[in-house]
């Protein structure tokens, strides 16, 4: 099974409408939620580690949420990466220089955040706009456009 391995607040710094909000659990929240919905269907295990403690519970189903409490989230990811045996099958997502250097020795896959949203994240987002062909047919009948 493929393991994502995602560093939250490095992966909330690439997305500019989480990073330009004033409330950090906010943000924290909604990329939890933007996960959600890009994961829903796709067997995989999915964590996200945030740096410091839980103000108040995210309910997300199929991603497991990690805090660091008083260590450093990236002491956190490598202590996680550590533990798994088949690494080949885990994509770590961060832009972190040093977790990107430990996740390849490891023998991990890594996305830099800036590339998983745009692969994932944002063209989901894009896709779910766009209407259906349907919509567009419907549309085009119903003000009588060729």
């Amino acid at each position: 099974m493929i393991h994502y391995i995602i560093d939250g607040n490095n992966l909330i710094g690439k997305i500019t409408s989480l990073n330009s909000l004033p409330d950090k659990q906010m943000a924290r929240h909604k990329l939890s939620l933007m996960l959600e919905r890009y994961f829903q269907k796709k067997k995989v295990k999915v964590s996200l580690h945030f740096d410091g403690f839980e103000n108040e519970p995210i309910k997300v189903s199929g991603i497991k949420i990690h805090y660091s409490q008083n260590r450093s989230a990236d002491e956190v990811i490598k202590k996680e990466i550590e533990t798994i045996n088949n690494r080949n099958s885990v994509y770590v997502i961060s832009s972190d220089i040093e977790i990107i250097s430990f996740a390849k020795v490891c023998g991990c896959k890594v996305l830099k955040s800036e590339e998983f949203y745009k692969l994932t994240i944002n063209q989901n987002k894009q896709e779910e706009e766009k209407p259906s062909n349907f919509d567009t047919d419907e549309f085009k009948r119903l003000f009588g456009i060729e």
